[in-house]
């Protein structure tokens, strides 16, 4: 199989900096957009400056606003917001074909029905050839060229390996693996945990506090995972800690930074207003509850920022509900 014509579909921070890498790496790729005015920017002043502001694109790569300028492409990264997954392979259903790569990067889960994106695509694609794209990476780092690491996910072991050769470079080292809920779930999920670190830091309650939040979080994901069937070794690797470990750590990330906010007393309405990204944990958090539930897992601090986002509850009483909880064995 040639893998050398890309499609990327989503012309946010992320879809930009994919097709940004593999357009240096000289593949040959288009980068759908939904908004007119940011395939115009690409493809005229070089620069996606609603998304991706301060980096100058490479002349090779080429926006549209047509769904159907993707179809003839080898392989296909989905980059749209997880809750537009649904919408947006709904329409590729009529114009791709049988048996097509397609790689889903988007990280999150259906709120409407609590499914993994690969779940998603399955519904409205199933004649493709899925993959999973997760780790830890931000947009601004991989578009400029910084190292990353990532792992793709696929069941095909020789499809898997062929894509990790084909969409990685010097940039971005690429792992295969075949677990493709374990890597999907710990894209979903550190979203929602990003949230809740944000929130420590924005009431500045010190590195311990964060150190604590993020490794009870960590706990949680593999509670969850080892329900939905994930391997215990993907939640430790890059997909599962190293994404955890980074969108908690940084404001660069929209999760913590939200959650940052949240803890310095703004509004959930005016972060998300002033923001033209999306923040996917926002939606993630009530999907990942109700899976919860349903799978018996207990996981007290996705719950609590799930309130929270809810406006069940203060930040000051779910941290004190988390800090109440009664004593008990760590593992």
């Amino acid at each position: 199989m040639t893998i050398n014509r890309i499609a990327v579909i989503g012309g946010g921070a992320w879809g930009t900096a994919l097709a940004q890498t593999l357009t240096l790496a000289g593949r040959d790729v288009i980068l759908w957009a939904r908004e007119a005015e940011t395939v115009s920017d690409i493809n005229e002043r070089l620069v996606n400056r609603a998304f991706l502001p301060g980096i100058a694109l490479d002349p090779r790569l080429r926006a549209t606003s047509k769904l159907e300028d993707c179809a003839a492409s080898d392989a296909i990264l989905l980059v749209c917001p997880a809750q537009h997954v649904r919408s947006v392979t709904a329409t590729l259903a009529r114009l791709v074909r049988p048996g097509q790569p397609l790689i889903v990067c988007a990280k999150g889960v259906e709120q409407a029905t609590g499914k993994l994106m690969g779940e998603v695509v399955a519904e409205t694609l199933p004649d493709m050839t899925t993959a999973v794209l997760s780790g830890p990476s931000f947009a601004a780092d991989v578009a400029r060229g910084l190292p990353a690491a990532l792992t793709i996910a696929c069941r095909n072991e020789v499809l898997g390996r062929l894509l990790a050769e084909r969409l990685g470079d010097r940039q971005i080292r690429l792992y295969w693996s075949e677990d493709v809920v374990g890597v999907e779930l710990g894209g979903a999920l550190k979203n929602v945990l990003a949230i809740a670190a944000g929130i420590v830091h924005g009431k500045g309650l010190g590195a311990s506090a964060h150190a604590a939040i993020v490794t009870r979080g960590f706990a949680e994901m593999r509670r969850l995972g080892r329900a939905l069937g994930a391997k215990p070794e993907t939640m430790m690797g890059l997909s599962g800690l190293g994404d955890l470990v980074l969108t908690c750590g940084s404001p660069q990330s929209r999760n913590m930074s939200l959650g940052r906010a949240l803890g310095q007393g703004e509004s959930l309405n005016a972060v998300l207003g002033a923001r033209v990204a999306v923040t996917e944990g926002v939606f993630t958090a009530a999907a990942v509850v109700r899976l919860a539930d349903e799978k018996r897992v207990e996981m007290p601090i996705t719950e609590a920022v799930h309130a929270v986002l809810e406006g069940r509850l203060s930040v000051d009483d779910a941290i004190s509900g988390l800090m109440r909880r009664p004593f008990k064995a760590e593992d």
